[in-house]
C-alpha cells in the first residue's frame, strides 16, 4: 500500500454482498465455500461484519459472531460448547494483490477496539487450518497474541488448530 492510497474500514452495506462473496470464494480453503444466502444469513448474525476499501474498491472483509449465534459450523460449535465469553472470528479475507500490505493488522485492531464495546467479552476465538498448514495465518495469529487451546479434526477433512486472544488482562484458559 503506498502513502497516497485511502484505506476504509466499514461495516458492510447491502450493496457490498457479490464483493464479498467473491473475495470468500477467491481464499477458499483458507475460508470455508459460501453461497449468497448463506453468507447473508452470516453477516446478519455477525455483531462486527467489515469490508475493507482501498481507494473505495472493497479488497477485504471481516466476519465476527457473538457466542450464541444460530451457526452450524462444527469450529464455532467447537467454542461455543466451551466459552460464553468470546466472539467469534469466522473469517476474514483479502484480494490477493492486497495481501502482505498491512491491511490485516488494521482489520484486527478494528475488531478489537469494537470488541470493547460488547458487555462480557474477554476473548477472541478462531480457528486455523493446522494440517495442511495455513504458515502465514499462524505466524500472523502468534504475532498478534493468540494460543492454541486446542485442535480439531473436521468432516472436511483438515485439522485445525483452535486459537484464542485475552481482552485486557484476562489470561486465556485451555481446555
Amino acid at each position: 500500500m503506498t502513502s497516497s492510497q485511502t484505506t476504509l474500514i466499514r461495516r458492510i452495506a447491502p450493496a457490498d454482498m457479490a464483493r464479498v462473496l467473491d473475495l470468500n470464494e477467491a481464499n477458499v480453503p483458507a475460508v470455508g465455500s459460501l453461497d449468497a444466502d448463506r453468507l447473508a444469513a452470516l453477516v446478519r448474525q455477525s455483531p462486527i461484519a467489515l469490508v475493507v476499501e482501498v481507494d473505495d474498491i472493497i479488497v477485504g472483509f471481516c466476519l465476527v459472531l457473538g457466542s450464541d449465534a444460530d451457526y452450524d459450523s462444527v469450529n464455532y460449535r467447537w467454542f461455543a460448547e466451551r466459552y460464553d465469553d468470546h466472539m467469534y472470528l469466522d473469517r476474514v479475507a483479502f484480494d490477493a494483490a492486497f495481501q502482505g500490505r498491512g491491511l490485516g493488522t488494521l482489520v484486527y485492531a478494528e475488531v478489537e477496539r469494537l470488541l470493547g464495546s460488547f458487555d462480557g467479552v474477554k476473548r477472541l476465538t478462531l480457528e486455523i487450518n493446522f494440517e495442511p498448514p495455513n504458515e502465514q495465518s499462524l505466524a500472523f495469529h502468534s504475532r498478534r497474541g493468540f494460543v492454541e487451546v486446542g485442535q480439531q479434526d473436521t468432516p472436511y477433512g483438515i485439522r485445525v488448530s483452535m486459537q484464542m486472544t485475552r481482552m485486557g488482562s484476562d489470561p486465556v484458559r485451555v481446555i
